[in-house]
């Protein structure tokens, strides 16, 4: 399959949206709030445009990748900066074809060139450790309030780009999503029904 990966445009942004709420509908929770969080993280100051990218097929976008500026806030108070990936996305009948990793590749590689340090992402751990993500315990890095599990990751970017840094990660805000703006937002697309009951993580 012919793939090409691009940077994003402003005109994408539409087609970007609707490809993630088709990606994660109904996948880790009822519906989705990924497309959402896409959309209010392109508004962010966080937001790194260089690494916005969507791999097309035959003029087709069938999948995207973004990431956004983190910190790790140490017991000092001292912040590092690092990168959070996501979302990640690949149009349904698209998944399993290789598309996501190019694109994990891809983007790894301009962010190592952007002298990022590193890479905090939540996600499958079977499926990140395969481009180097560990545990971000490893690193003595948590979440916010302290947390660590499996899903919670790093990648160093640079040789030692983790070394001397710890404490909690915080995302950008962007992630945070209030039902009420989820149901204003949808109103925007076309009806789907919901079949998953709980999130995935609490099953």
């Amino acid at each position: 399959m012919d793939i090409k990966i691009r940077l994003e445009t402003e005109k994408d942004f539409r087609e970007t949206e609707i490809l993630t709420r088709e990606a994660f509908w109904d996948i880790y929770k009822p519906g989705c709030d990924e497309h959402l969080v896409l959309h209010k993280l392109r508004k962010a100051p966080a937001f790194v445009n260089e690494l916005d990218f969507v791999a097309v097929h035959e003029d087709r976008i069938i999948g995207n990748i973004i990431y956004s500026k983190a910190k790790i806030v140490n017991g000092d108070n001292q912040e590092h900066e690092v990168l959070c990936m996501g979302p990640l996305s690949v149009w349904p009948s698209y998944q399993g074809k290789g598309i996501g990793s190019q694109l994990m590749k891809h983007s790894i590689i301009a962010a190592e060139k952007m002298g990022f340090r590193a890479v905090i992402i939540f996600g499958d751990p079977d499926y990140y450790k395969r481009f180097g993500f560990v545990n971000a315990e490893k690193y003595r890095i948590t979440t916010s309030d302290g947390a660590n599990f499996d899903a919670f990751m790093a990648l160093e970017l640079t040789e030692n780009g983790l070394k001397g840094v710890e404490g909690k990660f915080y995302f950008d805000q962007s992630f945070e999503v209030e039902k009420s703006e989820l149901t204003e937002f949808e109103k925007e697309f076309p009806f789907k029904e919901i079949h998953r009951t709980q999130n995935k993580f609490s099953e």
